[in-house]
């Protein structure tokens, strides 16, 4: 059982998505290397969700947001870790993707919503589930 003072991480995530293509990059050097993910991170204290996720969409991509809309919750929880993924989708935003951290991401790339890639960073997939069937909320 989980001991009662255990911590928890908020990770934030933002679907980016043009011309019904979702923006995906290849981690590397990090949990889930050689997994595609989204682009986010960690919730810092003190700081806003929405935010959040439009700092590290600038930080990893270059992209500039201009608003984030709510998407989804996943409630993930491993024996290692317990995370709570919070996704977001960029509804405007400028710039086109690069590699801004190379040292945790290889590449940013467009997928087709009906061709994602394979493998899929595992939290990030139920992310992912959850934006294609619109469900707001998933214990995973």
């Amino acid at each position: 059982m989980p001991s009662a003072h255990q911590t928890f991480h908020i990770g934030i995530n933002v679907f980016v998505i043009k011309d019904s293509q979702l923006l995906l990059g290849k981690r590397k050097g990090a949990c889930g290397a050689g997994t595609w993910g989204l682009p986010g991170g960690h919730l810092e204290t003190g700081e806003a969700m929405e935010g959040a996720g439009i700092r590290e969409l600038l930080e990893e991509t270059g992209l500039k947001a201009k608003n984030l809309a709510f998407s989804n919750i996943v409630n993930s929880k491993s024996r290692e870790k317990h995370y709570i993924q919070i996704g977001f989708v960029a509804q405007d935003f400028e710039g086109e993707p690069a590699v801004k951290e190379p040292d945790r991401c290889e590449e940013w790339k467009w997928f087709k919503l009906e061709s994602l890639p394979q493998p899929i960073f595992p939290p990030h997939e139920k992310q992912i589930e959850n934006y294609l069937n619109r469900s707001a909320f998933v214990e995973a």
